[in-house]
């Protein structure tokens, strides 16, 4: 069973930053996508949004509202990926979730349109 765990999530003040972490035990995430996802407090499944990605080769995509803000990265040898968050602004504010597919056939400019393993989520509250 792939099992996806995020952390890292937090309450923190606009203009804060926060580094939220994915690993997965037993499954080497370099040779796979990894992607961020974001889902707003009261919106259901479907309006999960994807925030960022890294490709098995190292490319990365961001959404328009956080590029320059947010940064994704992996780290092959402690097997975790990071997507560190900078200067974060209330509508940040989500339950944030990493996800990962080991073969798709729907492809976005970066990475794939769609994932089959997902984590639990981790909360990201940005207020003063």
């Amino acid at each position: 069973q792939v099992q996806l765990v995020e952390s890292g999530g937090g309450l923190v003040q606009p203009g804060e930053s926060l580094t939220l972490s994915c690993t997965v035990p037993g499954i080497p995430l370099s040779l796979y996508p990894i992607g961020w996802f974001r889902q707003v407090p009261g919106k259901g499944r479907e309006a999960r949004e994807g925030v960022s990605c890294i490709s098995s080769d190292s490319r990365t995509w961001y959404k328009d509202s956080v590029k320059g803000r947010f940064t994704i990265s992996r780290d092959n040898v402690k097997n975790v990926v990071y997507l560190q968050m900078d200067n974060l602004r209330p509508d940040d504010t989500a339950l944030y979730f990493c996800a990962t597919v080991f073969r798709s056939t729907a492809w976005g400019p970066v990475c794939p349109r769609e994932y089959d393993y997902w984590g639990q989520g981790t909360q990201v509250t940005v207020s003063s």
